[in-house]
């Protein structure tokens, strides 16, 4: 059953690219959604690089705010993918090259992240902005390369230590959110595996475990016991130099 549901799930993603088609599926997507969104639309500007990139689910709701969209992964998932690297090590990349570098949903898969804060710290311009998220509640997922859950002390030792200037570290969702998203897992897998129930039980799960789970992490539980993740924004500080000169 797990490993069916796992591959269902593959599926999924690989049809469903954009978080626009990806947000009702499940409460995870939709907290994705309404917590990235926002930041994207207050911070990103100038030039953008999306690190570990996968489908660039952001990339066209954004797109008329930045001058340039370049993204980055291990190897191309997307059209938007435009240099295939370690986000651990960015040596194509010269100094000080991008205004905006968000990263969702990656650092988890990064065996040594401080590398990677680092080279995103490295490879933007003083002022620039970081936009990331990152899971803390998370069943395993892309197994073997599943190294990490952070809490936002984390978050903030990592940033700081790299010399970004943190912005805002919030909690997406909460408990309810990750319980929901298994509970949506299941129905929309089955839905896709049976054609004719797809419909309706998207519905369901949009309207009975999609929005309520999201909806009673945000007005009732205390998520900060039971974040389902953060997300974080920082800012390359105006003084130039590299980490581990500051």
């Amino acid at each position: 059953m797990q490993n069916w549901i796992a591959k269902r799930r593959r599926l999924i993603e690989r049809e469903a690219t954009t978080i626009s088609e990806r947000r009702n599926l499940s409460p995870v997507f939709y907290a994705q959604y309404t917590s990235v969104l926002p930041a994207l639309r207050r911070y990103a500007q100038g030039r953008l690089i999306d690190l570990g990139c996968g489908t660039a689910p952001f990339a066209d709701l954004i797109g008329d705010q930045v001058s340039t969209y370049h993204g980055l992964d291990l190897w191309p998932r997307s059209p938007r993918t435009v240099l295939a690297a370690d986000i651990q090590q960015l040596t194509m990349i010269r100094d000080e090259t991008y205004d905006t570098a968000i990263s969702l949903e990656v650092l988890e898969h990064v065996p040594a992240p401080w590398l990677a804060v680092d080279e995103i710290y490295r490879i933007l311009k003083p002022g620039g902005y970081f936009v990331l998220t990152v899971p803390h509640l998370s069943r395993l997922h892309d197994v073997p390369h599943d190294y990490y859950r952070y809490t936002r002390f984390g978050i903030s030792y990592l940033l700081r230590r790299s010399g970004f200037e943190i912005i805002t570290i919030e909690e997406k969702a909460g408990l309810a959110t990750f319980l929901g998203h298994q509970l949506s897992t299941v129905l929309i897998s089955v839905g896709r595996a049976a054609g004719a129930l797809r419909t309706p039980l998207e519905a369901v799960n949009k309207w009975l475990v999609t929005k309520p789970a999201y909806m009673l992490d945000r007005h009732i539980l205390p998520m900060g016991l039971f974040p389902v993740g953060y997300l974080a924004v920082a800012r390359r500080r105006l003084q130039t130099g590299h980490a581990g000169e500051r």
